[in-house]
């Protein structure tokens, strides 16, 4: 049944809605808005890094913990609150994870102090692993599979990674204009506008009966996904082959290899081992997981290209990402009908086909500012098509799984989300850095980047099968 009030949809063989009514117009607006300004904080911050640590007096060795922190928090913590969702009240996480992040970027605005700063970034990271699973779950659950569904992610994404390019440009505008202080700020209103309206228009959505949360899977995993992204930070800090990037990810490896021993055997697991062989969730997510890793490492690749090759300002060459993120609102508007026309493992396909011709064409990038016109064409190209697979990513992920395993599912489609975001910057940036030349080691990062869609693409072609239709006529692909 939907957690929408006033808008019952029954999935199974009840009438569900063919269009959207005033209520889940409604419903649809305040968990996009959410969705729309973590998106944005993950890269609001990216250009006043330099601005914070001269105005707090971070030293250089710690300024990378301003994003640290945020990123082991909002990673490491995803899967366990998305669980939690399903088991104890996905409005109510909701709520207090948006509670959180208002106040927490209240503080951040107003510190005084490095220490300061890096504990609210803490909880911003805590609020974005609570309300991105928790945002994430109400809108699957508020539509039912099939075309609804379909829009409400194709648009969900369209916004999510429009949030990441407004976030890169809104952080330069307000630090030159009025202070790095006002990207926590911008966070305030927005949180409480939805804090008001979300409780009149979503309800609550729990289990009847509360299963009991088996802390050491809980433990397993999330310090297995904390070791795992910190490993992948130090990577991109101190080299792929630094004794502690090695140490980290090793220890994040064999965390989560006893978590799924442990689930195998567990009465109550946190994610059921039988989800997890499910094709659509494992093989989508790795889908999934190639899509973020390689357009947000392509982002950092053509900052570097324009501000160290073209030697733009970083307010230049975050407007100029403006095509990209254009290309991205149509590819999520477009994505849930190429979905209806021709299937989800289709779409896959040819957004990565799309994705991986894009992004090949920026090899051809000149050490001049005539190349611009080339930039522009190709990562709006590239947009469209990766936000093609990021739909369809999302909505095989959470495709055939009841609505009390959502949380779960889409808690497992935001850790790799998450962790796509976080690895693929240390890896292009150790390939462009083997090269002396920034220009030429830029170039070889965007083949290997090119070679990474190219297998996210076989991945579609030779394991994620169609599946047959169910006796209602629907394919989950």
């Amino acid at each position: 049944m939907s957690v929408v009030e006033g808008a019952r949809v029954d999935t199974g063989a009840g009438e569900v809605p063919a269009r959207l009514d005033g209520r889940l117009r409604l419903v649809l607006v305040v968990l996009l808005v959410a969705q729309f300004m973590l998106a944005v904080d993950f890269s609001i911050l990216n250009v006043a890094l330099p601005v914070i640590g001269d105005g707090l007096g971070f030293s250089l060795s710690n300024l990378q913990w301003i994003a640290t922190s945020f990123a082991l928090c909002a990673a490491g913590f995803t899967l366990l609150f998305g669980r939690v969702a399903d088991l104890f009240g996905r409005r109510r996480l909701f709520l207090v994870g948006l509670a959180v992040l208002g106040l927490s970027s209240l503080a951040g605005g107003l510190a005084t102090s490095p220490e300061m700063l890096i504990v609210t970034r803490v909880f911003q990271g805590l609020a974005t692993a609570a309300v991105t699973p928790a945002g994430l779950s109400l809108l699957t659950t508020s539509f039912p599979e099939g075309p609804l569904r379909q829009k409400a992610l194709g648009l969900n994404g369209a916004l999510m990674s429009a949030g990441f390019t407004t976030g890169a440009i809104l952080g330069g505008v307000l630090t030159d204009l009025l202070s790095w202080r006002w990207a926590f700020f911008i966070n305030v209103p927005v949180a409480l506008a939805v804090l008001v309206i979300a409780p009149t228009v979503i309800k609550e959505s729990r289990p009847s009966a509360r299963p009991r949360l088996d802390l050491p899977d809980a433990t397993a995993v999330t310090l297995g996904l904390l070791a795992l992204i910190y490993g992948l930070t130090q990577a991109g800090e101190h080299g792929w082959g630094a004794p502690s990037a090695l140490g980290w990810l090793a220890a994040g490896v064999v965390l989560l290899i006893v978590f799924y021993a442990v689930e195998s055997r567990s009465a109550a697991p946190l994610v059921p081992v039988s989800v997890l062989k499910k094709k659509t969730v494992a093989w989508g997510n790795i889908a999934g997981l190639i899509a973020f890793l390689t357009e947000t490492s392509l982002v950092f690749l053509m900052t570097l290209y324009l501000q160290e090759v073209l030697d733009f300002s970083p307010l230049t060459a975050g407007l100029s990402f403006g095509v990209l993120g254009v290309g991205t609102v149509i590819g999520g508007s477009i994505a849930p009908r190429v979905i209806g026309a021709v299937g989800t493992r289709s779409t896959l396909i040819i957004g990565g086909v799309l994705q991986a011709v894009a992004t090949l064409g920026l090899v051809a990038l000149g050490e001049t500012s005539a190349s611009m016109w080339l930039l522009l064409v190709a990562t709006f190209a590239g947009g469209v098509g990766n936000m093609l697979v990021i739909v369809g990513f999302m909505v095989t992920a959470t495709t055939g799984l009841p609505d009390h395993e959502q949380g779960m599912a889409t808690g497992l489609a935001t850790m790799t989300q998450q962790i796509g975001i976080t690895m693929g910057t240390p890896i292009m940036s150790a390939v462009a850095a083997a090269n002396t030349d920034i220009h030429a080691g830029i170039t070889t990062a965007v083949v290997v980047n090119t070679a990474i869609v190219v297998l996210g693409i076989l991945n579609t072609v030779l394991f994620l099968r169609t599946e047959q239709p169910d006796n209602q006529g629907n394919s989950a692909l």
